[in-house]
């Protein structure tokens, strides 16, 4: 980013506690990343994605930040575009490489290029989340169709939300629990992702809810621990911001769940503003999950305080991803690993059809178990269950 650029369109805020607990996530050695897929047909021309990507990020440049002391500011590189070979699959190394937000970049961007293209935006999750990188995926794809971008330069933290959702009920914090067994095969795990994705012609309501039932029939014991990430956009819809602004619900999950009673207890839990309730505790004493760093870091992979991570990106509006030679056919993303959670189940829907994608660690009997379950969360989208 030029000397010029950050004089008009100065970009610094502070890191938030939402942020500085990703940060604590990433010193375990766990990236913490975003990471979207959109695939197509067409061509994407390099060098207008990089000019795509300039403007984008100058219009949003929360995604050209690194941190400086207790705050972000946007003198970073901006987002590199590299034109990635067609064959690697989940396996590719540009998947797995962590972004350093001391030094930047904190988002690049993978060009899979042919007949069949693939565009591939990975992002810090300590800066950004689901909501903030969508929209500015948006704005490369309308900066591809010659129009301008929206934008996003919005430095607002989760204070500000906290202050827009009003009077929240206070809200006793989730009690500990004991590490759960491993679902997901045995043994030692690497460290290192394993992604499934599965794509389900159907398009029920209620889809975090049935998916979180249909794993229920999987847990080790009798109880599990669910979170559901919820976007804190909701309490302010005029706010444009690519910061990490989502928070999350606690909920228990319990042998045999049925959707309908998950569907009220998540339900419940937003009326009652709880993802709200939860930034107002003391994150050291009333985390469920690990006080502390060094609690996070004894988690050997082995037992887990949470079972799941549930996270529904909802409908994906692929003409926002559309030019006059790119055509979409699907939208993905491949979940993080969290040191706390046994896996990361993602969801989003494109047309008439679910995409699923399941994460977890790489282990023997991993792959076999996290197709059982996603075969059970299939028969649940479809009704066969």
């Amino acid at each position: 980013m030029t000397a010029t650029a950050a004089a008009v369109r100065p970009y610094t805020r502070r890191i938030s506690q939402i942020e500085r607990g990703y940060l604590n996530a990433a010193a375990t050695g766990t990236p913490q990343l975003i990471q979207m897929i959109v695939e197509g047909e067409g061509r994407i021309d390099p060098d207008a994605l990089r000019d795509a990507v300039r403007s984008a990020t100058l219009a949003s440049p929360g995604l050209a930040v690194r941190r400086r002391g207790a705050g972000w500011r946007a003198d970073g590189p901006l987002p590199p575009v590299v034109e990635l070979p067609s064959d690697d699959g989940f396996d590719a190394p540009f998947l797995h490489r962590d972004l350093d937000v001391v030094t930047g970049p904190v988002c690049e961007v993978g060009l899979v290029a042919g007949p069949s293209t693939r565009l591939v935006v990975r992002a810090s999750h300590i800066v950004t989340d689901g909501r903030g990188l969508r929209q500015w995926i948006a704005d490369v794809f309308r900066v591809l169709r010659g129009e301008e971008p929206v934008g996003a330069a919005s430095v607002v933290d989760d204070t500000h939300f906290r202050t827009a959702a009003g009077k929240v009920p206070p809200a006793e914090p989730p009690a500990r629990l004991e590490g759960l067994p491993a679902i997901l095969g045995e043994g030692p795990a690497d460290g290192t992702p394993l992604w499934i994705r599965r794509r389900v012609r159907a398009a029920p309501s209620a889809v975090t809810a049935r998916v979180a039932a249909a794993l229920s029939r999987r847990l080790g014991g009798e109880t599990g621990r669910l979170i559901v990430p919820v976007d804190l956009r909701r309490h302010d819809r005029t706010v444009r911001s690519t910061a990490n602004l989502t928070s999350r619900l606690v909920l228990d999950l319990h042998r045999d769940d049925s959707w309908q009673r998950l569907h009220g207890q998540i339900v419940r839990a937003l009326l009652g503003k709880r993802e709200v309730a939860a930034l107002e505790g003391d994150f050291l004493r009333s985390n469920p999950f690990a006080n502390s760093l060094r609690e996070a870091q004894e988690l050997d992979g082995t037992r887990f305080p949470c079972t799941a991570i549930v996270s529904d990106h909802g409908r994906i509006d692929t003409a926002e991803l559309r030019t006059d030679r790119f055509r979409p056919t699907g939208f993905s993303t491949l979940p993080m690993l969290v040191p706390y959670a046994e896996m990361f189940l993602s969801t989003c829907q494109v047309g008439d059809e679910i995409e699923l994608t399941l994460s977890c660690r790489r282990r023997p009997g991993a792959r076999e178990a996290a197709g059982a379950v996603l075969d059970d969360i299939e028969h649940a989208l479809t009704g066969a269950r």
